[in-house]
């Protein structure tokens, strides 16, 4: 966990650094739009698909990356992602059912850093492109207390989602959890489209970007709908 936050860190100055450098040489007249660096801040309102969608029902966070354009057309970009997902009330119904309790809640988190390529089409004032690539994807589960499980629990993909271990078709006996994680290697892709705003630099951006990754015991699925500015 340590090392995601770092990374993300990283990215972020990078991002910071990388946008002044570039607005520096846009006041020289070097680059303009065709500026071999590019950026890109970003919030995300985020559809989970199945198997999630079965537990959540939407969530939302930031996008931040930075990379580099080979070509007007193509270009890299390392991202960094952050989700928070709301879990739905039939996700929790067992673990309150368990505890006698209608106060248990909890959330659920996902951060990814990716490596991505980009091909895109750029008129004057709009744009469109493509995206693409993966990287590491790190999920979290917490609940706002511990859970003791009994002897005589029915397993349900419910208590898996949270991170319980199931034996036999029950869920094992006397564990005691509050919140588990998974990480995972996954892959992206998308569409977006871009619209050119203020100096030649900046443009407003509406993304949509599929998401995958074999997290255990659930993998994860879903789709951030972003919105953002590349500068």
């Amino acid at each position: 966990m340590r090392f995601i936050w770092t990374a993300a860190l990283s990215i972020l100055l990078i991002v910071v650094a990388g946008s002044t450098i570039a607005r520096g040489q846009d006041e020289e007249g070097e680059f303009g739009e065709d500026s071999k660096l590019n950026s890109n801040l970003a919030m995300t309102l985020t559809v989970p698909l199945n198997p999630i969608a079965r537990f959540a029902n939407f969530g939302w966070g930031t996008a931040v990356g930075v990379g580099y354009n080979m070509t007007p057309r193509n270009g890299f970009i390392g991202e960094f992602m952050w989700n928070r997902i709301y879990p739905s009330s039939s996700a929790l119904a067992p673990l309150r059912l368990a505890l006698h309790s209608r106060d248990l809640k909890g959330h659920s988190n996902l951060i990814a850093i990716t490596g991505n390529y980009r091909f895109e089409l750029r008129g004057r004032t709009f744009g469109t492109y493509f995206i693409g690539g993966g990287g590491f994807y790190y999920r979290s589960t917490s609940l706002s207390r511990e859970v003791v499980t009994g002897t005589t629990t029915t397993c349900t993909r419910e208590w898996l989602f949270w991170g319980f271990t199931c034996v036999n078709g029950t869920v094992s006996s006397d564990q005691t959890l509050a919140s588990s994680a998974s990480g995972a290697f996954g892959g992206n892709g998308g569409i977006g489209i871009t619209i050119k705003v203020g100096e030649p630099r900046y443009r407003f951006y509406i993304e949509a970007r599929y998401h995958y990754a074999l997290t255990t015991p659930i993998n994860t699925q879903l789709i951030p709908i972003t919105l953002g500015v590349r500068f």
